[in-house]
């Protein structure tokens, strides 16, 4: 796998970027969280390993950056804190995984490949819920299977949340992705997802109240 790794104390990024590569895989490290973002926005890469507490930009705000800028990936954290409130964050930004430092590598190697096995199952239906999936390379919805045909905003509208799955979708986002920066008030797209959420069969969208929506399965 092609690893972008964020971590700023020098020897541990040396450590973890030498054993990786020795197991197989290709990395790219960075020390502090803007020069990771540059990477993510030039190169593409199959899973990430964030810190948190890192200089300029911390991992929670990178991975909410990379989001916005469609490019976000599988992100494994590292990190030291304990705080119950940044691990949820973690979590609602849709980390894959989370270990607390010390770790030792080779757990670190076992919880990489467990996010490739899954990303080999999910890497083109992503699951929406129990009777939903959604081909993300064809752009069909299936319900139990079978398709499930929607108007074409809706559709997109689908899309959208499906690549962003766990993350809350702002207004603003849909304003930019879903209806390319035209100039539409949010009860245009509040209508729209309601019409959108009364011809499903299975209520997969959540109303973020006073943010947006969200698929969380």
């Amino acid at each position: 796998m092609k690893i972008l790794l964020l971590e700023d104390d020098s020897l541990l990024n040396e450590t973890i970027t030498k054993y990786l590569r020795m197991v197989g895989h290709t990395i790219v490290s960075a020390k502090d969280g803007k020069e990771c973002l540059g990477f993510a926005l030039e190169e593409k890469f199959d899973l990430s390993i964030f810190d948190i507490n890192v200089p300029f930009l911390d991992g929670l705000s990178l991975l909410e950056d990379l989001h916005v800028k469609k490019r976000a990936m599988p992100v494994i954290y590292i990190s030291a804190l304990n705080d119950i409130e940044e691990i949820s964050k973690a979590y609602e930004l849709g980390c894959s995984d989370y270990i607390k430092k010390p770790f030792h590598l080779k757990e670190l190697d076992y919880r990489i490949n467990k996010v490739s096995q899954t990303l080999k199952q999910d890497m083109h239906h992503k699951r929406l819920s129990k009777s939903y999936s959604f081909d993300c390379d064809k752009m069909i919805l299936y319900y139990q299977n079978t398709p499930h045909i929607l108007p074409k905003k809706q559709l997109q509208i689908v899309d959208f949340l499906a690549h962003n799955r766990s993350l809350v979708c702002t207004y603003e986002m849909f304003k930019e992705y879903v209806w390319f920066g035209e100039e539409i008030e949010e009860g245009t797209i509040r209508a729209e997802i309601n019409r959108l959420k009364k011809n499903l069969k299975e209520d997969f969208i959540v109303n973020v109240r006073g943010m947006g929506y969200m698929v969380d399965f």
